[in-house]
């Protein structure tokens, strides 16, 4: 009895530490997609450059290209498949370890990944609700949308660990783009409205 008192007590540390890593390493969304299966991406896919139109996001391997908001940062996420976060210079976050860690204090956070598996909208929906469980669930809520001209499914969300946040999601094939807002306190609507014009710079081949 002793024994398996001990391995309940490690299952329940195991359980407590993964949940906190998830906060440290960047978002809570950014890792709906990356459970139980191989990491064909890289960090090295995304390239940050200057063009005559502004700065923009370009993953060649996924045929994605997006403009970073004038005034804003973009920083890749060095981890696993990769990310970028985007953020205005007024941003008020904190930095652990290089990773940003939610919920956010003030300013508004963008971030976009890609995952090179193929799900449906049933599939993406179990593992958004599954990771936002273990993030202390308040709502969640999903909706099929478009995004320029590609069905996209929309989860407005709200956690106890990672805060309020609007994940969209777009499976493509044999890859999925995803696509992350977080705000700070009362600044949900302003945030909102940078998201929706970044969302009409996306492009998607």
């Amino acid at each position: 009895m002793f024994k398996i008192a001990n391995l309940g007590k490690i299952g329940k540390k195991k359980i407590i530490i993964s949940v906190i890593i998830v906060l440290i390493l960047v978002a809570g969304g950014f890792f709906c997609w990356q459970q139980g299966r191989e990491i064909k991406g890289s960090p090295n896919d995304y390239v940050i450059k200057e063009t005559t139109e502004g700065k923009i996001v370009e993953n060649k391997r996924a045929g994605l290209i997006v403009k970073v908001p004038e005034g804003w940062e973009a920083k890749k996420v060095e981890f696993e498949e990769g990310a970028v976060n985007f953020y205005p210079l007024n941003a008020e976050v904190e930095l652990r370890e290089g990773k940003i860690v939610l919920p956010i204090k003030s300013g508004c956070l963008i971030q976009t990944n890609v995952v090179y598996k193929k799900m449906d909208f049933g599939q993406i929906k179990e593992e958004v609700k599954y990771t936002h469980y273990w993030l202390g669930k308040i709502a969640d809520e999903f909706e099929e949308i478009t995004i320029k001209n590609h069905p996209a499914l929309k989860n407005t969300f709200d956690t106890q660990k990672a805060g309020p946040g609007i994940g969209i999601y777009i499976p493509i094939k044999n890859k999925g783009c995803a696509f992350y807002l977080y705000w700070g306190l009362g600044e949900k609507e302003s945030c909102l409205q940078e998201f929706n014009k970044f969302l009409e710079t996306v492009s998607i081949k």
